[in-house]
């Protein structure tokens, strides 16, 4: 009886070790996969910092020589307010297409939410909550299927 029993307690602690482990193993899948979430959400954000530094550069370097080039083509009189109304709307252009690929790598990211770990933990709690397999004593003729799971009431 006392062997039982201290064969009990030992499984018992078994269980307790390999539960806290599998918990610890949890908690470091979500952290990893939450670390790998928040990277794509920073890069993303990089990129669309730099979409914006870009735009101001090319605001600044590019759109005063390129509306004076647009009106010297276009020969339209004395005023250059036409190649400035070009250049202005291909730097809107180009500031467009660099905040669509950062909303693009911004949304790989999102929602941060760990998968992976939020499954593991599900078909955890699906394993533990089975019923255990039936046992039987005799030859094969004497074992029956296991009686199915009990389902859970609605409240």
């Amino acid at each position: 009886m006392a062997d039982q029993q201290s064969e009990l307690a030992r499984a018992v602690q078994d269980v307790t070790e390999k539960a806290q482990v599998l918990v610890r193993e949890e908690i470091a899948l979500a952290k990893t996969e939450m670390e790998e979430k928040v990277t794509k959400l920073l890069k993303g954000a990089v990129f669309g910092i730099v979409a914006g530094v870009f735009a101001v550069f090319a605001l600044i370097y590019i759109l005063h020589s390129l509306s004076w080039a647009i009106w010297d083509i276009l020969e339209v009189g004395d005023s250059p307010w036409l190649g400035y109304l070009i250049t202005g709307v291909l730097i809107l252009l180009l500031g467009g297409i660099c905040a669509f690929i950062a909303l693009r790598m911004i949304k790989r990211g999102t929602p941060p939410t760990p998968q992976l770990a939020i499954e593991e933990a599900q078909l955890i709690k699906g394993t533990l909550t089975a019923s255990p397999p039936a046992r039987t004593t005799g030859g094969i003729a004497a074992r029956q299927a296991p009686a199915p799971a009990p389902q859970e009431t609605k409240r």
